[in-house]
């Protein structure tokens, strides 16, 4: 059986709320020095925003997502529109200005460093709570099984976030750096997917995996918590409600520091180690109960990496899916850097994004559908 031929997830619509770009995409051979003039050796435009790219994601991935953001009446901000549909992505929540200007992105991609710098405008006017209506709001949450932010437009966040909570639909938030109103945001989270830098900048944690307790024991409402890390893959904190008088207390620190040595690094796809049900100790900070997760990232060949752009919104939107999906843990990090590394073969955060049918994702796919999920 392929992929495509399996059905998706019964519980499909899923909404986000955020922001949407059009992306001026320059690969370059090395990065200019000042007053340099240097050519492209590609140029791409395309829509791009945290939101707009994780929901194109979960869109191919054969969910059906509906998107809260703004743009103006521009021809960028019609481009948007029409590239979101396009995918599958339901724009009827959006707010649409009469003049102002839809945002904007000019990345420059170093083809020799492997990095890309972006340089953003944001859109004007801004978007504001009166921009969505109430049965809008209504509207784009009916039936919804998870509601997705990126951190931005926070004033109208917050108002669909406590929608979301009142009517018990579970909330992930992308924590990518420290912004007005993420904390509000965040203790309303079921789930968070952090930057790697923003669990000790939020904390002051003197370690990752620490920071990684810290969050769940601020957050109480957090079933988990995830930090990407690039080619160094991910870390996951999931809190257990398991606990026995029994179970084993050991340093976080120490438990990665073990997780590691267990990599195997002679293969390339990404794959999951995990720990047992664990009281992990965060020295100065507290304990909570838990599993400790490692995955690692695909190794792609020098030859095949072309953009890192989006990536991180690739794994956020294949994230979404498999919880959906019902994947567990073991299953979703390895999707979810699959996805990711699939992203960073073309130029663009959308260009590489896959589709339900790439056969990459087929045993991932034939592991979710078997997944039987018991009260």
């Amino acid at each position: 059986m392929s992929s495509d031929s399996l059905p998706p997830p019964e519980n499909r619509i899923v909404v986000g709320c955020g922001t949407v770009t059009v992306d001026y995409l320059a690969a370059v051979a090395a990065y200019p020095k000042p007053d340099d003039k240097i050519r492209t050796t590609s140029l791409k435009v395309q829509g791009g925003g945290n939101a707009g790219n994780a929901l194109t994601c979960v869109a191919r991935l054969g969910l059906k997502p509906r998107l809260i953001s703004k743009v103006a009446d521009d021809a960028q901000g019609k481009g948007i529109l029409g590239e979101l549909e396009a995918d599958g992505v339901d724009t009827s929540p959006f707010a649409v200005s009469e003049g102002g200007n839809s945002p904007f992105s000019y990345i420059i991609v170093d083809n020799q460093m492997k990095t890309r710098t972006s340089i953003h405008t944001p859109g004007y006017p801004p978007m504001i709570p009166d921009d969505l209506s109430r049965a809008s709001l209504l509207s784009a949450l009916d039936g919804a099984s998870i509601v997705y932010f990126d951190g931005r437009v926070h004033e109208t966040a917050s108002i669909v976030a406590q929608e979301a909570v009142r009517k018990r639909i579970p909330i992930l938030i992308d924590a990518e750096r420290v912004r007005e109103g993420l904390d509000d945001l965040l203790k309303l989270a079921d789930y968070a997917i952090c930057s790697a830098k923003f669990p000790q900048a939020w904390t002051e944690a003197p370690s990752v995996p620490s920071a990684l307790v810290s969050i769940l024991l601020r957050l109480p409402n957090i079933k988990f918590v995830i930090v990407t890390l690039g080619e160094d893959g991910c870390i996951m904190l999931e809190r257990s409600v398991d606990e026995g008088p029994e179970t084993e207390e050991i340093s976080v620190d120490i438990l990665l520091e073990s997780l590691k040595q267990q990599k195997d690094k002679t293969t390339a796809i990404p794959t999951c180690i995990s720990s047992s049900v664990t009281r992990l100790r965060a020295n100065g900070i507290g304990t909570v109960c838990g599993r400790l997760f490692l995955g690692t990232a695909e190794k792609i060949p020098p030859s095949e990496l072309i953009d890192t752009t989006g990536a991180g919104d690739a794994f956020i939107g294949a994230v979404v899916y498999a919880l959906c999906a019902n994947m567990p843990p073991e299953t979703m990090l390895p999707f979810a850097s699959r996805v990711a590394a699939a992203n960073c073969r073309a130029l663009g955060a959308r260009t590489g994004l896959p589709h339900r049918s790439d056969p990459r994702l087929a045993s991932f796919l034939h592991q979710s559908s078997q997944v039987v999920v018991t009260s």
